[in-house]
C-alpha cells in the first residue's frame, strides 16, 4: 500500500507572499495539499498567487483551519519542524528519516511549519508525535519558511518517481586512430615551428601533449574541428 503524500501545514504564517513561496516549493517536489492555520493577514489573500510562480492549484485548494488540532485531526502521523525541542520530549529525526518513515507507514501524515519570525510554539509541538530538525550551522540556524518547506519536500520526493530532466545524448568517443591523426598533425606542425626545444626535452613534451589531448574523450566531430583549425593555421588563406 502506498502512503499518501503528506499535508504541509503552515501555522500562523505572517505574509501571504511566504505562503505563495511555500506553495511553489511544495509543487516543485510533487506536494499539493496545503493547510493554513490562522494566517495573520487572513485567507484567501491575493498576494500569495504571484509569489507562488504558477503553483496556483496549491494556493486555490489550500484549506483554512482555526487551530493546529483541527488541521491535524485526520492525520495519523504528525511531524513538527523546529530547530529546538522547546521543552517537549519527543523523537527527533532528520528530514531524510522523516521522509522514509512517511513513505513506510500507512495513514496520512502532516508536517507542521511555524510562523516566520518565531517558529512553532511549545503547544504546537506538543501535538506532534515526532520532531524534524535540519542539521544546520549552529552559529546561524536561520531558514525562511519556503527554505524549510523545500528541504522537507525534497527529501519526500526522493522516494517517488518524479520526472527527471531530459537526458542529452552525448556523441560517441572518437576512435583512437582519429585521435592519433590529430596528434600526429599537431606534432608535425610543432616540430616545423621549432616548438620542441631543447631537443632532448622533445619526448617528455610529446608525452605531455598526448596526455592532454587524450583526456577529454573527444568525439569524431570535435577531432575534425580541431584538425581543421590546425590545417587553417598551417596554410592560412590569403586575405582579399
Amino acid at each position: 500500500m502506498i502512503a499518501p503524500a503528506p499535508a504541509i501545514i503552515l501555522v500562523r504564517p505572517q505574509l501571504a507572499e511566504n505562503i505563495g513561496k511555500a506553495a511553489r516549493a511544495m509543487l516543485n517536489f510533487g506536494l499539493t495539499e496545503l493547510r493554513l492555520v490562522a494566517p495573520r493577514d487572513g485567507w484567501p489573500n491575493a498576494a500569495a498567487l504571484p509569489a507562488s510562480s504558477g503553483a496556483d492549484r496549491v494556493i486555490e485548494q489550500a484549506r483554512l483551519f482555526d487551530s493546529v488540532a483541527d488541521a491535524v485531526a485526520d492525520c495519523a502521523h504528525v511531524y513538527a519542524t523546529t530547530v529546538r525541542k522547546r521543552g517537549v520530549t519527543k523523537p527527533v529525526v532528520t528530514p531524510e528519516a522523516a521522509a522514509a518513515a512517511i513513505h513506510a507507514a500507512p495513514g496520512r501524515a502532516a508536517i507542521l511549519f511555524g510562523p516566520e519570525r518565531s517558529g512553532l510554539e511549545t503547544d504546537d509541538v506538543a501535538l506532534a508525535r515526532t520532531i524534524v530538525t535540519v542539521p544546520i550551522n549552529p552559529e546561524f540556524g536561520s531558514l525562511n519558511l519556503a527554505q524549510a518547506v523545500i528541504l522537507v519536500a525534497y527529501e519526500w520526493s526522493k522516494h517517488v518517481a518524479l520526472a527527471s530532466p531530459p537526458e542529452t545524448d552525448l556523441p560517441l568517443p572518437a576512435p583512437q586512430g582519429e585521435l592519433e591523426g590529430m596528434i600526429g598533425q599537431l606534432d608535425s606542425m610543432l616540430a616545423e615551428a621549432g616548438f620542441y626545444f631543447p631537443p632532448d626535452r622533445k619526448p617528455v613534451t610529446q608525452r605531455m601533449l598526448r596526455t592532454l589531448l587524450t583526456k577529454p574523450g573527444w568525439s569524431s566531430s570535435e577531432v575534425r574541428t580541431v584538425r581543421g583549425v590546425l590545417s587553417a593555421l598551417a596554410k592560412p588563406r590569403a586575405r582579399d
